[in-house]
């Protein structure tokens, strides 16, 4: 075969790009393997002649490297396994958008992992999942609730590859990246004590999930700093929805009718009390104060706006990120691995017409 008809023949090959190899394109440059290779990978000295030589075969045939085989080789995929649940949500996503973010910035591919339940049930399909992709590394992004993490005591938990878990209680031995609720809980309290309010309830979160009470411990502590009580007639437990709170607003109002402060554990749930508010002819914030918690989008438009608990969440994913990236490198070069350590983000408290005439 003449090498003009060669040429067209690779060529052709170009109309499937998805089959085009390293060989392929070296036949069209007219160089070995070894040289595409080198180029590709940006290895050793290579004559500028030759480079623009084989860039453009690559151009011409589409050619892209096969990611899969060289992870074979170098044994890594630059891949990290993402385990998420409740994504539909605001803060879970927020999350999931600083993980995708920080790891897109250090060369890695995502497989993404979706629970339909926070129970942990689950977990020995989805570790088959990533053992089976050969992952370099884990972010647990499921909130701790009930006894979801107990599976993390079994021994499998240890032939995994280096682990990242978010917003959960402190373990010896794990590396935890997660938000200061109590701190959160603290403030939002601390600031409605400081416009002299004296009878705050809270509308807590479910109190199965270890963020809701942390939040919870985070009123309980303030008020109890200040010398007040915190009465069981100042709780009421709540879903984390709109509707959930305006049932909770309303358990309040019949429990301790001249409270004249709320601490709401998310914005979701304080939306729903201000409707319950609204209805009973209560004032915000003249008769009665509201803090939230998350800063949702929608927050600052509230009816009056919303004063909240800011998480900084994208941080929160991509400081994941960056500490599994940190786990894998160390593991490669075979060092032993660092002490496990929890990664706190600090929540900011947000002051809008909810709990002061500004």
């Amino acid at each position: 075969m003449s090498d003009t008809s060669s040429e067209a023949q690779l060529l052709r090959t170009a109309d499937d790009p998805l089959h085009v190899t390293l060989k392929d394109v070296a036949a069209l440059a007219g160089v070995s393997s070894k040289t595409v290779s080198r180029v590709v990978n940006k290895q050793g000295e290579i004559k500028e002649s030759t480079r623009k030589r084989v860039q453009n075969a690559i151009d011409q045939l589409g050619y892209r490297p096969n990611f899969l085989a060289r992870s074979l080789v170098h044994q890594r995929t630059h891949t990290l396994a993402v385990v998420a649940w409740g994504i539909e949500y605001f803060g879970p996503s927020r999350t999931v958008v600083g993980i995708e973010q920080r790891a897109a910035e250090l060369g890695y591919s995502l497989f993404l992992n979706l629970l339909t339940q926070p129970d942990g049930s689950s977990h020995e399909r989805v570790m088959d999942d990533f053992i089976a992709h050969r992952v370099d590394g884990i972010i647990w992004a499921v909130p701790e609730v009930g006894d979801n993490r107990k599976w993390i005591k079994s021994d499998r938990f240890k032939k995994l590859p280096p682990m990242v878990f978010l917003n959960m209680s402190a373990q010896p031995g794990f590396a935890i990246v997660s938000v200061n609720n109590q701190n959160g809980g603290r403030q939002a309290t601390q600031h409605l004590l400081d416009q002299g309010r004296r009878k705050i309830g809270i509308i807590a979160g479910p109190q199965a999930w270890w963020e809701a009470r942390e939040r919870y411990l985070g009123w309980k502590n303030a008020l109890e700093q200040r010398g007040l009580k915190p009465l069981p007639s100042l709780v009421v437990e709540s879903d984390w929805s709109a509707d959930g709170g305006k049932q909770a607003m309303n358990q309040l109002l019949n429990q301790e009718p001249d409270i004249d402060a709320v601490f709401a554990s998310s914005d979701q749930i304080a939306l729903g009390a201000i409707q319950a508010l609204n209805a009973a002819g209560r004032r915000i914030p003249q008769d009665l104060a509201i803090v939230g918690f998350d800063n949702i989008p929608e927050s600052a438009y509230f009816g009056p706006p919303l004063t909240t608990i800011y998480q900084h969440l994208i941080d929160v994913g991509r400081m994941a990120v960056l500490n599994l990236h940190r786990m894998i490198e160390d593991h490669r070069e075979g060092k032993e691995p660092a002490e496990a350590t929890v990664t706190v983000s600090e929540p900011e408290l947000l002051v809008r017409a909810s709990t002061m005439e500004l």
